[in-house]
């Protein structure tokens, strides 16, 4: 499928996301009570085209994987554009990108790998099938100085990372990862368990934070770069985390229909609140 004009891509994606809205139900309709719960301002009827769309580009992003992990480096060049703040990239400050599940994350995560020489680190899960997971990791792996870490191996090779190489940390830590570690803080004017990992790994590695937003357009992706946030991280971890939330609302406000809203955000509740998904 690289081979193919992103054009004829893209409308393969269309029709797989138009036909998966209405034959994965259980995910549509975690997707729609994420965003009754985060714009109940809006009405069903915007909401619904929210997740008509998301499904779309879900599978458009998930197909433009064949030419960001298999078309010559020529190609994802003219596909991809790194704007924003970009000399935050450059010297050698430990630097943590914050960079949210948008559908695009990995054409910017492969973009960065281009544009940037310098060390970068991300963090994985481990797939269940071991052949899909060694692919996805060769993928993500093959521009630039990448080194994947597993998210059992612990905070010490990440904080490593940051200290000793001055690299880049690539952080997605906006989604529910369950009780443990988690804080409960405001998202969307409801209350989420978030992973105070930015924060935390922000203060013990001495590191800088800057966002990462990944933006699918037309001809590509484009990849923006905030500048470095002011005053974090702080001595309070949970003025920090609810920042972070603060932070991701106010970009998926530009983009809504690409956030990852299949995911159950709100699964881990307080003690003695009912699930929302119920």
């Amino acid at each position: 499928m690289s081979h193919l004009p992103l054009s004829v891509l893209r409308g393969i994606g269309w029709c797989l996301g138009r036909i998966l809205f209405y034959l994965v139900p259980s995910r549509r309709k975690i997707a729609l009570r994420n965003l009754e719960l985060c714009f109940p301002e809006a009405s069903l009827a915007q909401r619904r085209a929210w997740v008509k769309e998301s499904f779309v580009v879900f599978c458009q992003t998930w197909l433009d994987r064949s030419w960001l992990w298999f078309a010559p480096q020529k190609t994802v060049e003219k596909r991809t554009r790194m704007t924003g703040a970009l000399d935050e990239l450059e010297g050698d400050t430990p630097t943590i990108m914050f960079a949210p599940h948008f559908y695009g994350m990995d054409a910017g995560g492969t973009a960065l790998t281009i544009y940037c020489s310098r060390p970068f680190t991300s963090i994985f899960s481990t797939q269940p099938n071991p052949e899909v997971d060694a692919w996805i990791r060769k993928g993500r792996q093959r521009f630039g100085d990448v080194r994947m870490l597993n998210r059992d191996d612990g905070v010490k090779p990440i904080i490593a990372s940051l200290r000793k190489d001055h690299g880049l940390l690539y952080l997605l830590p906006d989604m529910d990862f369950g009780p443990s570690d988690s804080l409960f803080v405001p998202y969307f004017g409801q209350v989420a368990a978030t992973i105070p990992s930015l924060s935390r790994f922000a203060r013990l590695g001495r590191a800088k934070v800057i966002g990462m937003y990944t933006r699918l357009t037309p001809d590509g992706y484009e990849v923006t770069i905030s500048p470095a946030w002011q005053n974090f991280p702080t001595d309070d971890v949970v003025a920090d985390t609810t920042r972070q939330n603060r932070e991701l609302e106010a970009q998926i406000r530009t983009m809504v229909p690409q956030y990852y809203w299949v995911h159950k955000r709100f699964k881990t509740r307080p003690e003695g609140q009912a699930s929302v998904y119920q």
